[in-house]
Formats: structure tokens, sequence, C-alpha cells
């Protein structure tokens, strides 16, 4: 059970405000998220509720998607929800527990002006909170400060209420979308792990259907996430899924993180194939559809990556992290893919540009269906390099950001070669080295990748020379 307040209610010029102050600490880059019973209570979810049906009246809306994922708090923290934009005079269309994809499905296909995820993504067992959608786009950065800030002033409801409609019948339309995507893949071997995710129900019915060999496990929807930890961008949550493609001898593995849209891929071997991978063996096959196009990527990727879109005819574009600002940007410039380190794949080729990772899956199998060769060989056949995965140290919130400041300040001072669109992204000779602010964690996050092993050593060396002169001697980290 959720507590049901917070805080103290918020004055109102004229009358008792129905506002919140929401914790601060809560309003993230991408969306809001916090801990249920300590920053995030079933209050702020009906205030978030007011504030954007608000939000939505500005600009014309009248009727809005809500979905929930499989966290023990997401049913209470979705009622308050729906009770707040239901006061605001919103009409709701309910559409029920599933994956984050399943509400960008919604919103693509219904007649609605927005949608509200309740969901906290791979965050542990005990967060919770929203991802929105407003007219087809991301909505984020200062748009969550803005919807904040309405919640803490907003007045008492005076109009009609909104209506209330249960459509949970839209999880049968997106599985039968995802089928159609299905229809061109081989007859693998393959493992699945949704980890207790929201992805469980709707991935055991379509595997149901696909030909080959296919393994579930960790298939139940359950908010605990007994299995692991639900983020398959850490290689020790994926032990499960190696242990059965070992097991059952598979072509590959799949894993995805609590609310779907984060993917993790196992090869036949067991090697972890990461993001930058993924999207490099992907962008062969939609830029033979899409020749020329803008193919996205964050700061944190691969050079390969880059090299390899550019290589194929593509034109490779570098953002900051962030899928939310990814997703918008794929949107505004007619990009058929992107994707980032995280795990979020997005495709706007042949789909609504949504970071769907059930579907990426899906088209991954498409790929190989194409080809003799298994996935384990198309990625022997990108050039080899030396790299750390994405290393999280952990940060102050307050120290973080002056930290890459620092190091910034100083590279440049020296001449170095400096991409600095997020963080600090230094190239030489051997290869790159990246240190960057976390947007949704008190860490700094670090990346080296070289041509050699040698090279590697020398990058990670510098790093660290750069982060003990700024004030932090995080050797311990490489």
């Amino acid at each position: 059970m959720i507590e049901a307040a917070m805080g103290e209610d918020v004055p109102h010029v004229g009358g008792r405000s129905t506002g919140v102050r929401l914790d601060p600490s809560i309003l993230r880059e991408n969306d809001i998220r916090g801990v249920v019973g300590k920053t995030l209570f079933a209050a702020d979810a009906r205030a978030i509720g007011r504030s954007f049906a608000q939000t939505l009246d500005a600009v014309g809306g009248r009727r809005v998607a809500v979905a929930y994922d499989g966290r023990l708090t997401s049913p209470e923290l979705e009622s308050a929800l729906v009770d707040g934009l239901a006061e605001g005079g919103i009409d709701v269309v309910r559409i029920g527990r599933g994956p984050t994809s399943m509400l960008y499905f919604a919103a693509a296909t219904l007649a609605v002006d927005g949608g509200v995820m309740v969901t906290a993504s791979h965050n542990p067992a005990d967060y919770n909170g929203f991802k929105f959608i407003l007219r087809g786009k991301p909505f984020f950065a200062e748009e969550i400060e803005r919807l904040a800030l309405a919640a803490s002033t907003i007045a008492p409801a005076g109009g009609p209420r909104g209506r209330i409609e249960n459509r949970a019948a839209i999880a049968d339309a997106y599985l039968a979308r995802l089928k159609q995507e299905a229809a061109a893949a081989p007859a693998l071997s393959v493992a699945w792990d949704p980890g207790n995710g929201a992805t469980g129900e709707i991935l055991a019915k379509l595997i149901a259907g696909l030909p080959g060999r296919h393994y579930l496990i960790n298939a139940a929807i359950d908010g605990s996430f007994p299995a692991h930890h639900p983020d398959p961008a850490v290689p020790g949550n994926l032990a499960q899924l190696r242990a059965l493609v070992a097991a059952k001898g598979c072509d590959l593995g799949f894993a995805f993180d609590g609310d779907g849209d984060r993917i993790g891929v196992v090869d036949s071997r067991g090697r972890i194939i990461w993001p930058d991978q993924l999207m490099a063996i992907l962008a062969r096959d939609v830029l033979r559809c899409c020749p020329g196009a803008p193919i996205i990527a964050d700061v944190k990727s691969s050079q390969v990556l880059f090299d390899e879109i550019a290589r194929l005819g593509g034109r490779p574009i570098m953002l900051p992290a962030g899928h939310s600002l990814i997703k918008s940007r794929l949107l505004e410039w007619n990009s058929p893919l992107a994707g980032e380190m995280s795990g979020h794949i997005f495709f706007a080729d042949r789909y609504f540009g949504a970071d769907d990772a059930v579907y990426a899956a899906l088209r991954l199998l498409g790929v190989l269906g194409q080809r003799s060769t298994g996935l384990a060989e198309l990625v022997e056949q990108l050039p080899v390099t030396f790299a750390t995965p994405e290393i999280r140290v952990a940060c102050s919130d307050l120290r973080k950001f002056a930290i890459v400041e620092i190091i910034r300040e100083r590279l440049c001072h020296r001449g170095a070669d400096v991409i600095a669109i997020d963080g600090v992204r230094v190239r030489d000779e051997d290869g790159w080295w990246l240190v960057r602010a976390s947007r949704t964690q008190p860490a700094v996050v670090l990346r080296v990748e070289a041509k050699s092993a040698e090279g590697l050593q020398r990058l990670k060396r510098q790093l660290v020379a750069a982060l003990t002169a700024a004030g932090a001697p995080l050797r311990a980290a490489l």
C-alpha cells in the first residue's frame, strides 16, 4: 500500500490549492522517478495527473492513454494518476498493464493527444514513476520541470470530470503488430528473459507462434523482481540468460528491462552483444532500404558504429545520451534508426519511432533470417577494438558536473581533440575515452575504447589522471 499523502499542501491565492510540492529528486531528464513512500506518493500521482491535464488542455488536447508496468505499487499510482487526469477534465483511456512500448503503440494508434506510463523502467523494485508523451512526441527536460511547478500551484477543479474508458484490448492489437514483424523470423533456437518485467505475458504469447525452439524464463510479471535486477545493460543481470543459451545450445538470447524498452542480447557463445554492436548490424539492413539516411547514436557508442554507418552510405549523427532526446531527434530528422548504449533501440523504419525492445529483437531475427551466418559471425565481421563497458562511479549530484567541467576546461586549454556535446569525449591516435555526468543517478559515467590492448591501457591512464586532477580519485573504477 502506498502512503496516501506527502509533505504539505501548497497555499493558493483565493482558496486552497490542490497541488503538492514534488520532491526535487524525482524530477529526471526523461521522466519522473522516485522511491515510493519516501520521495514519491499517491498524492503526487494525482497532482501530476492534474498538472498533465492542464498541459494537455493548453494545447487543445482532450484525451490521454494511461498504462502501468508490473511493479507492486503501479496499480495504486495508476489509479491516483487517472483520478487527477479526470479531475482536470481530460478523458482517460486506461489500457492496463503492459510494457511501455504498448503505451507508445496506443498513443500512435488510438485517437488520443498524449500518454502516461506508470513505470520506473530498470530501477530497483522500490522505485516507480511516470513517462509522458504529448502529441506523439517525448515530453522531457524543461517540460518535466514546468509540469512539477504546475503541480504545486493548481487550483481546485471547477469544470466537469473527464470520462474514463477501459481499453485493455489494445494489448491484442499491439501483439498483432508484433506478429507482423515476427513473420520474417527464421527457425532458430532462442532464449528469452523478460526478467519478471512487464513484457512477460505478451512475450509468452508472441513466441508461442514463432518457428524454431524457444526457451522462456522469468516470464511471470512480478514487481519484486525475484530472479535478478531488471536492467540488461548490467552484465551480471544477463547471467541466467547466458547460462540458458549454453545449456540449450541456443543461437542467441534476448533480455528486457522492467518496462520493455531496453534490450540485452547474447550470442551463441554467451558473449554479450553491446547495443552499439547491435546497431551496426541493424544499420546494414535499414540502410539498404533507406540509403543515405541519418542514423543516430549516443556519445557513449563505439567509433566502430559511426564508421560503419558512414561505410554503409548512411549519415552518422552523435547525440548526448538520453532516450527522450534521441527519440525527439529521430522524429524531427526523419531518421529510420537510432539507439543508445543503455539498450534503447528506436525504429522509425516500418515502425512508429518507438524504443520497443521486443520489436528490436524481432528485427534482429529478421536480419538473421536473410543471412546464412549467425549473430556471432556477424559481430566478428565488425572491426575489433578493445573497450570497457559503460562504467558508473558513484559521485554526488553536486560534484559530478563540476568534475566534468574541470576536465573539459583543462583539455581544451591544452588543445586536445574534444567532443563536448555531453560530458567530455577525448580522441587521440589510440582511440577515445569519455567522462560524463549521469542525468539519472548520482554518478559519473566512464567509457574507453582503443585499437589495441596497449592503447586501451594508455587511455585508461589518461582518464584516471584527468579524474584525479579534477579531484575525483576513481582509479579503482578502471
